[in-house]
């Protein structure tokens, strides 16, 4: 092993054990014994990846995208590959007042954004954030989208755009068959939302149907894009030779451009295409089993849609929280934490939010 390699093995901080001084004065931190250490350490080891087990996951990874190209094979792989019909990255010249709409978590976003071409660079002339209450999360498709229909009307209102038909895009990070650029199929939820009668259909339609049910605006083209598609578009716009877009928040994907020729569910050669990966499926047919914990076992047991999206289960926002949470219930319980005393807290599942982790780092 390479001296990087074996520092990047060892590059995990260690718990420290405080020294008495000999004149008895107080030490700077708890005297944690030995035996306590080695047993917190046997309890977090699974969560330590060598080198070599990081480089195998990543072939692994490989495969999977090879499989999803397939025309054949994709259907079977669990890392979707998805097709979105974005052919290029922007090279400058775009131009123009566009509405977005960005919708992925417990919240989405409303944008009116303006494309300059002189300046090369996308101005944001104004935004709102919309909650999305957890029982519109999980009640029925149509309550979602008027929801959605709803928080757009008020935006236009604030932003005096009502009377404009100005294009939408619209940036719905779920895993979608992209039939085009205007069309596109939602395959399953993730995330914990669970609306009924949207997986299956189109929700550019869904969309529509909702503005027209409220009859007081219009929305012009739409252009439907996945989270990490526009990640990537919005740097594209600036440096040309940015072709991956990655998201690690509440959920996790990743897209790239790809040479159309690699992509065997679309006609023709010539060109390229992007690939909308919906990676936060790997492991779905169980290749990552070697590698989950017992406590991701437990999130994924416990969630909406047990043995989906087993990747993004194990390193996304979404569900940090609760591993740490399951983490410190274990070391509790083996009486190596907080004396031995779980509290009602700690026992509440979805407690230990994600923030916490990263306020505590």
């Amino acid at each position: 092993m390479s001296s990087m390699e074996a520092k990047a093995e060892n590059s995990t901080p260690r718990p420290k054990v405080a020294r008495l001084s000999g004149d008895g004065a107080e030490p700077d931190q708890d005297i944690v014994p030995p035996d306590t250490l080695s047993k917190v350490e046997e309890c977090l080891q699974p969560f330590r990846l060598s080198v070599e087990q990081l480089q195998d996951v990543s072939s692994r990874l490989r495969k999977d995208f090879i499989r999803g190209l397939g025309k054949h094979t994709h259907h079977r792989a669990p890392v979707k590959m998805l097709p979105t019909f974005v052919r290029a990255t922007p090279d400058g010249t775009e131009k123009g007042d566009y509405l977005a709409l960005d919708l992925g978590g417990t919240n989405f976003r409303v944008l009116h954004v303006r494309v300059v071409e002189e300046q090369q660079k996308v101005l944001k002339m104004d935004s709102q954030i919309c909650a999305i209450p957890q029982e519109i999360m999980l009640g029925p498709g149509e309550q979602l989208f008027d929801h959605i229909a709803a928080c757009l009307s008020e935006f236009l209102d604030s932003q005096n755009l009502k009377g404009k038909t100005l294009p939408l895009g619209f940036t719905f990070s779920f895993p979608c068959e992209q039939k085009d650029i205007d069309k596109s199929i939602l395959i399953r939820w993730t995330k914990g939302f669970n609306c009924s009668g949207v997986e299956g259909e189109d929700v550019v339609r869904l969309l529509r149907e909702a503005i027209h049910r409220r009859g007081d605006y219009d929305i012009g083209s739409v252009a439907m894009v996945n989270d990490t598609v526009g990640t990537m578009m919005s740097c594209g716009y600036r440096d040309q030779s940015c072709e991956i877009g990655m998201i690690i928040g509440t959920g996790t994907n990743a897209c790239y451009m790809e040479e159309i020729k690699n992509v065997k569910r679309v006609e023709g050669e010539d060109g390229r295409m992007c690939i909308n990966t919906e990676w936060g499926g790997f492991g779905d047919d169980g290749s990552l089993r070697d590698v989950q914990t017992e406590f991701d076992l437990t999130v994924d047991r416990n969630s909406l849609n047990p043995g989906v999206h087993t990747f993004e289960k194990m390193i996304s926002g979404m569900y940090l929280g609760e591993v740490v949470r399951l983490v410190l219930v274990k070391l509790t319980e083996d009486k190596l934490l907080f004396d031995g005393q779980v509290s009602d807290a700690l026992l509440t599942p979805d407690r230990f939010e994600t923030r916490f982790i990263s306020e505590i780092e």
